[in-house]
């Protein structure tokens, strides 16, 4: 089964996750959530890894990843080959992260969003679907990047074994 949203934080955007979650609760979504699970500090990557993964691998069909900025959380995310993370600080921009692009993740910033606006985003980019059509072209461009790039990464890894 599919949980519909994989969900995770690290230390500075613990309190904002915690939010999301309850109006997940509050509207019924299923989700997962991959910690951290306090204020305590943690590195962004260990989260990101695992929420991108779990997105790239199908077991989630969403992902929402928070730290401070976002910033952090985007990059990690963004290098799980299949994931296509999105940052974003408004409503507009949360949208077209699933219409144009196809995001599968959001990142955001509990430092930089105020909580109401970010719960806000949040249901804006669920609700949004990809509109397919011009952008299904230039998401297919992204994914033959990723592709090429990927390959290359193999190769090297195999030829540094024979070495």
């Amino acid at each position: 089964m599919t949980v519909q949203i994989a969900i995770g934080s690290d230390h500075a955007g613990y309190n904002l996750k915690e939010l999301i979650k309850e109006q997940f609760k509050g509207e019924g979504v299923s989700f997962v959530d991959f910690g951290t699970n306090s204020t305590e500090a943690v590195d962004y990557p260990d989260i990101a890894r695992p929420v991108a993964e779990s997105v790239a691998r199908g077991e989630s069909r969403f992902g929402i990843l928070i730290c401070g900025t976002g910033i952090g959380m985007v990059i990690a995310a963004n290098k799980v080959p299949g994931v296509r993370a999105a940052l974003c600080h408004d409503v507009f921009t949360a949208r077209a992260a699933r219409e144009h692009n196809d995001a599968n993740v959001l990142t955001l910033g509990e430092r930089v969003t105020e909580a109401g606006l970010a719960c806000e985003i949040v249901r804006a980019w669920l609700q949004a679907a990809f509109q397919g059509g011009r952008h299904e072209r230039r998401v297919n461009k992204i994914r033959s990047i990723e592709e090429e790039f990927c390959g290359r990464c193999l190769q090297k890894r195999e030829d540094s074994a024979v070495d």
